[in-house]
């Protein structure tokens, strides 16, 4: 399979995202502060540079208001997912939130011009069958829907919302000045949203702060600058389902740094989630022959 700029730029992004939960889960910041200060200080570091540089093109009221859509709803997504790793496992968290393919799927057929194909459907249920296989069957025959699940739940369903959306504005919008105008909607929405609930915006450790920088920079800058760049360039259901394996990475980190047990059983559902995104890369009728080759 031939790595495009496109899928490039999607795999850098992945990486980038794998780490988030890790840091989210060390509890160094409460969780809705750290998404204000994850957006506060992209923005602040992303605007003087398009600025200065000449690349922010104020788009049409339409599109303005969408991106800024766009900004509130990836932010709303952040905030319940900060939420949900630091109230269950950061594996837990990712596996559910990335449960947002089905729900941009649903939404790619109908809103979106470009349907999904029949792959999309078959890899999709492949990816999830991998996931499920991942947390435990028992975990939905005993429903054990805590306020952690349905937070992460809620945040795949924010963000595929973010991905229908952001893939119409992309197609009008470049990726710097879409991410400058979500990014100043994020940080004014999460601020009010946080002086509202009586959030500490201050009082954090040398090494609390430093990872929010590190969240600002790596997690958000360079990981949606990434996957914005890949969704302008693909089809946001392609995106958003490799964006599962962001879970099988995390749960690799967590295992290495937060002692986070992984089974047998896990090492399997991450197997057969990556073999489910491997089938929607392909747009023709699946033979296995041009399933394995390379």
């Amino acid at each position: 399979m031939k790595i495009t700029k496109p899928r490039l730029a999607l795999i850098c992004g992945i990486l980038c995202i794998s780490i988030f939960p890790i840091l989210v889960k060390l509890r160094l910041t409460p969780g809705l502060i750290s998404a204000f200060y994850r957006m506060a200080f992209a923005v602040t570091l992303l605007l003087p540079y398009v600025l200065l540089s000449g690349n922010f093109k104020i788009p049409t009221l339409k599109f303005t208001l969408l991106a800024a859509l766009c900004g509130i709803l990836f932010a709303s997504d952040v905030a319940v997912w900060n939420i949900a790793i630091q109230e269950s496992s950061a594996t837990q968290a990712s596996l559910l939130t990335n449960l947002s393919p089905v729900w941009v799927g649903v939404g790619s057929f109908f809103f979106l011009k470009a349907k999904p194909a029949a792959n999309f459907w078959i890899g999709t249920f492949v990816a999830l069958l991998g996931m499920i296989t991942l947390v435990g069957f028992e975990f939905f025959i005993d429903l054990n829907f805590d306020k952690a699940f349905l937070f992460a739940v809620l945040s795949g369903i924010l963000y595929s919302v973010y991905m229908l959306v952001s893939k119409n504005v992309l197609s009008a919008v470049d990726v710097l000045s879409f991410m400058t105008i979500s990014l100043l909607a994020s940080s004014i929405y999460l601020g009010i949203l946080c002086y509202s609930l009586d959030e500490p915006f201050t009082g954090f450790s040398n090494t609390g702060w430093f990872v929010l920088v590190l969240q600002a920079v790596i997690c958000q800058l360079c990981a949606w600058l990434s996957i914005s760049y890949a969704t302008q360039h693909m089809r946001a259901t392609r995106v958003s389902l490799s964006l599962l394996s962001q879970a099988v990475i995390t749960s690799i980190l967590a295992w290495l740094f937060l002692e986070e047990q992984i089974t047998l059983q896990m090492v399997f559902g991450g197997i057969i989630l990556l073999f489910g995104i491997r089938i929607t890369f392909y747009d023709k009728t699946i033979s296995l022959k041009r399933l394995f080759s390379k």
